[in-house]
């Protein structure tokens, strides 16, 4: 059984307070894009007792650190701890860059808890889902809907709101800049807008550019001046908005009509994705 984790974009990010428990209070609306992994299960048939009941083996894109520390395995861990999973073969296809701002791993860790729900016809809700989605980290629930919604809190308490980017072009670019963010957050002042994202994204898209603002920006846009170059060519080459999604370093720009990438002329090591 196979799925295809899919990436996020987030249209507006504000910072609203820093918490007791160390963490941040922030506002956004993640939107759904196409970008995605791919994430295979099938049982162990040759599992011999005393072996790891979950065997992860991991292509494309290198994943820095040891395989049982992915987020995959905190997944079945979670789920085996109740249902006693059967052993099983996962492999993961990883194409959406880490350190990008688009929930990649998030989405691999929301999408494998479906994908055993599915596989091995397991009693739970979408709301048990979300629970255990919730464990893996604050923006994993998101995945298990997969809509379009307005996040609060750590960015794990959810309010739906309606709005659609399909007639629009979606260009997505990520510059090879591994995005920390624990160092994103240094330097911000958290603060509570004038104006909430939930209201500008009612708006047409046309006049987001002065309103619709991620916070993290200011700092990123300091320390990597080739992320705000970025924007600023996304603008020139006629986005309506334009922007970084999360805490970076991924940028996209959202167009009227589509775009051939080539006229970008970005470097090689530029990982490009259009979203239509």
């Amino acid at each position: 059984m196979i799925c295809f984790p899919n990436a996020k974009i987030n249209l507006g990010l504000n910072i609203t307070e820093k918490r007791s428990d160390g963490f941040h209070n922030i506002e956004t609306v993640f939107y759904p894009v196409t970008w995605c992994d791919a994430l295979e299960v099938i049982e162990n048939k040759n599992y011999q007792t005393g072996e790891r009941k979950l065997s992860l083996s991991i292509t494309g894109i290198s994943i820095d650190g040891n395989t049982t520390d992915n987020i995959i395995y905190k997944a079945y861990n979670l789920l085996d701890a109740k249902y006693n999973l059967p052993p099983v073969k996962a492999n993961l296809h990883k194409v959406i860059p880490m350190g990008a701002g688009l929930g990649g791993g998030s989405a691999d860790g929301a999408f494998f808890i479906k994908l055993l729900y599915e596989k091995f016809s397991l009693n739970l809700s979408i709301e048990e889902q979300i629970n255990f989605a919730k464990q893996l980290g604050s923006d994993c629930a998101f995945f298990i809907e997969n809509k379009t919604i307005f996040a609060m809190g750590k960015g794990d308490v959810f309010i739906p709101v309606t709005i659609d980017l399909s007639k629009y072009h979606i260009i997505l670019i990520y510059p090879a800049i591994h995005s920390n963010t624990a160092l994103a957050y240094k330097g911000i002042t958290p603060a509570k807008p004038k104006k909430s994202i939930k209201d500008i994204i009612s708006q047409p898209v046309a006049i987001w550019k002065n309103t619709l603002i991620n916070d993290f920006e200011r700092n990123l846009f300091v320390q990597y001046p080739e992320l705000e170059n970025i924007k600023n060519r996304l603008y020139q080459a006629g986005a309506l908005y334009a922007s970084m999604s999360g805490s970076g370093s991924t940028m996209y720009g959202i167009f009227e009509k589509d775009m051939d990438v080539k006229e970008f002329d970005f470097p090689a090591n530029y990982l490009i994705n259009k979203n239509r």
